[in-house]
């Protein structure tokens, strides 16, 4: 009885732990939005795990830090009329962001190590657990890889070390919440065909929405969010001339380097999400009979509204985004909606998996 209970206190724990995480981890990409937005984030030109925690605490560490960022191309031909309190605003976000990634270094670590410790992970969930932190070094290493690319040649980093980063950090995201929804609903359902069908649904759902994620970090890290500042049209055409002009000049390559083009995938992407959030949304809903009732677990019948109603709000927030040229809050309340869609669609895919082989025919 005592080891029950025991067990059960742990398993709370945990679970406040790996939500915590998650928290920390949304905190961290929003975070990251407003450093990219405001273009801080080349402010600091070194990876210093250790020294790096502690900010510039007296005027000459300030300018010091000033005078490595006056080395970069970034300063020589963007900022070059910089303050040093102008540089000093740019710093925060980006030395915030960091000592963010840090903490949460910190908050998986030491409380792993206890559960450990205490033998509260058999080896699967263990080599889970192992998975998660190898994801949060990616991160931490794809971050600084994203960095570098713009302290040498560039004004701004790479756009596909950013895209790079930008979903490697969803994924990170994703695998804690799944292993999080683990502990939370630890039993699934009998295989069901129906179940089955959603299942395939929402695995498809979310490969488009990673692509539209994929193609926004490409819109941001080109800055393509400033041209064609119009809607439903590019300007006065569907699809700008520019678009077929860059297609002919660069090929292929075009559909990732070149702006017009890039933008215009994201926007026809962005109906493509639409459609298939409403089609999963109306394809659950409809499983809500009085022979299929059963099938939806209560967690999914109470939050599945929110399929249409999110995928919505992003859509008319990209739009908005658009129509006023990226201001910096609307572009991380963009990035803030895409984060909670994927968060849905991870908490659909947990939900929908089930165990067991087929008795019937497909």
């Amino acid at each position: 009885m005592s080891t029950e209970i025991c067990n059960l206190k742990y398993r709370k724990a945990i679970i406040i732990w790996l939500l915590t995480g998650c928290l920390l981890i949304a905190a961290m990409v929003v975070i990251g939005g407003i450093t990219r937005l405001t273009g801080s984030g080349l402010s600091i030109t070194e990876w210093k795990l250790i020294h790096g925690t502690i900010p510039p605490l007296n005027e000459k560490e300030w300018i010091e830090e000033f005078d490595s960022y006056k080395t970069i191309p970034q300063y020589k031909l963007l900022n070059y009329n910089f303050s040093l309190d102008d540089f000093k605003q740019i710093y925060f976000w980006e030395y915030f962001h960091r000592l963010l990634g840090r903490v949460i270094g910190m908050v998986f670590f030491f409380p792993f190590l206890f559960f450990w410790i205490n033998k509260q992970f058999n080896n699967e969930r263990l080599r889970k657990m192992l998975l998660l932190f190898f994801l949060g070094g990616l991160q931490g290493f794809l971050g600084w890889f994203m960095v570098k690319s713009g302290l040498t040649e560039r004004t701004s980093v790479s756009h596909y070390r950013l895209a790079i980063h930008l979903i490697s950090a969803f994924i990170t995201f994703g695998a804690t919440f799944y292993v999080a929804l683990d502990y939370i609903f630890p039993k699934r359902r009998e295989y069901d065909l129906h179940l089955k069908k959603l299942y395939k649904l929402s695995w498809i759902t979310m490969i488009v929405l990673c692509v539209q994620i994929i193609y926004g970090a490409f819109v941001a890290g080109l800055k393509a969010g400033r041209i064609f500042n119009s809607f439903p049209k590019m300007d006065d055409n569907w699809i700008s001339d520019a678009v077929g002009m860059s297609l002919q000049k660069l090929g292929a390559i075009a559909m990732f380097d070149a702006m017009p083009v890039v933008q215009v995938i994201h926007r026809y992407v962005a109906y493509a999400v639409v459609i298939l959030f409403l089609v999963l949304y109306f394809t659950a809903k409809n499983l809500n009979t009085a022979r299929l009732n059963k099938l939806l677990y209560p967690e999914v019948q109470n939050t599945i509204w929110l399929l249409p109603v999110l995928v919505l709000i992003q859509f008319i927030l990209g739009v908005y985004t658009l129509l006023y040229g990226v201001p910096v809050w609307l572009g991380v309340v963009h990035q803030a909606t895409a984060f909670l869609l994927f968060g849905m669609m991870v908490f659909l895919l947990h939900r929908f998996k089930t165990t067991g082989i087929s008795k019937q025919k497909e």
